[in-house]
């Protein structure tokens, strides 16, 4: 089996593209746009992390103790633009977060650009990452909509 459709299935599965926010008051914008590409599992699965690690030459492994799991997490928009998004273009999903892909490539793209530090492309960014991953936020879509209209 060829390893790099094997880590594409694998994080259809157990993998997840997230764009987080942190209140910055020394950017213009007051808010820092971090996008993340990342893979969780048990122990007993970390020498599969560390193959991916490998194969996508970025990244880190770190331990988790809220859910007691390791974590391969690639954070840097140069990585994830020069490796992961690539891979997943190559290499593409076929479930439910092909959806979250293409929005999360977006969003890598636009910071590349650096439209992240302007508020009409944040306030996109925010809309394209509210419609990803619906699960449990920081803050709410309202809250940072309002504190970078202010």
């Amino acid at each position: 089996m060829d390893l790099n459709s094997y880590i594409s299935g694998f994080s259809d599965g157990e993998g997840c593209f997230c764009v987080s926010f942190n209140f910055r008051n020394k950017l213009n914008t007051g808010l820092e746009v971090r996008p993340s590409f990342s893979i969780s599992q048990h122990q007993n699965n970390l020498n599969l992390l560390k193959l991916i690690r490998k194969q996508f030459n970025c990244g880190s492994i770190r331990y988790s103790k809220r859910d007691s799991s390791y974590k391969f997490e690639v954070r840097e928009i140069s990585q994830l633009n020069g490796k992961i998004i690539p891979h997943f273009i190559r290499y593409p999903l076929m479930g439910i977060k092909l959806n979250d892909f293409r929005k999360f490539k977006q969003i890598c793209l636009m910071m590349k650009s650096n439209l992240h530090r302007n508020l009409s492309g944040l306030q996109t960014i925010i809309n394209l990452a509210y419609d990803m991953n619906h699960g449990k936020r920081k803050y709410s879509k309202d809250v940072l909509l309002k504190r970078i209209a202010r």
